[in-house]
């Protein structure tokens, strides 16, 4: 049985790549989460600007302490030690980054991004600002087409992150999407990418393991 399983995700894995190809993305398929954490890491360079996107796929890659040690200058407003408005400043930061590196909610088989934000910080940067964006995320996220991943989005990513962060919306009470008026809600900022953003160098690094939410 685990044989046809990784048949089936490593043959949807590389036709999702294909198609992200196709859409002028560079897209790239990797077995294994280790291998694309040292692809990226061969592209941090000491004195490079690297910001990141609130991932938890990210955060298992350990990329922070690599790039650190590996003599970058970090951006990252993840950083527990920044109040409220240090915070902002270093999202506004993040647009002018080096290499902005995040994971997407849901990416199609047919080669688009799809993603919700509540500050909309990660999606701007998706789209335009930094010199260089790396978009990681595991085959979970891989669905079939844009109806798929809003219902991904719904159903999994969003009431999960929100319950990760501790907001008190309808949806970290019953794990479903209410479309709510709560002002504790992160569903804010809808994106569809369908093609790389013109001026916006932009790999999606597709992993054959699930990861994140």
């Amino acid at each position: 049985m685990e044989h046809y399983h990784q048949w089936h995700t490593k043959t949807i894995g590389k036709r999702t790549v294909e198609s992200l190809n196709r859409n002028q993305f560079d897209a790239k398929f990797f077995d294994h989460l280790a291998d694309a954490t040292t692809h990226i890491c061969n592209q941090i360079k000491p004195g490079m600007k690297i910001a990141f996107g609130g991932s938890m796929t990210i955060r298992s890659m350990e990329i922070r302490e690599k790039a650190r040690a590996l003599g970058a200058i970090l951006i990252d407003h993840g950083n527990p030690e920044l109040n409220d408005e240090e915070k902002l400043e270093t999202m506004r930061q993040e647009l002018t980054s080096d290499i902005f590196i995040c994971s997407s909610n849901a990416i199609t088989t047919e080669g688009t991004l799809i993603n919700v934000d509540g500050y909309g910080n990660r999606v701007a940067a998706m789209i335009f600002g930094p010199r260089k964006v790396i978009v990681v995320a595991g085959i979970n996220k891989v669905v079939k087409d844009e109806a798929a991943a809003f219902e991904r989005i719904e159903q999994l990513a969003a009431p999960m992150n929100m319950k990760r962060l501790e907001r008190e919306t309808p949806c970290t009470h019953d794990g479903i999407c209410h479309n709510c008026q709560s002002t504790a809600r992160g569903c804010r900022a809808y994106t569809i990418i369908r093609k790389r953003p013109v001026h916006t160098p932009t790999e999606v690094l597709i992993i054959d393991e699930p990861l994140g939410m």
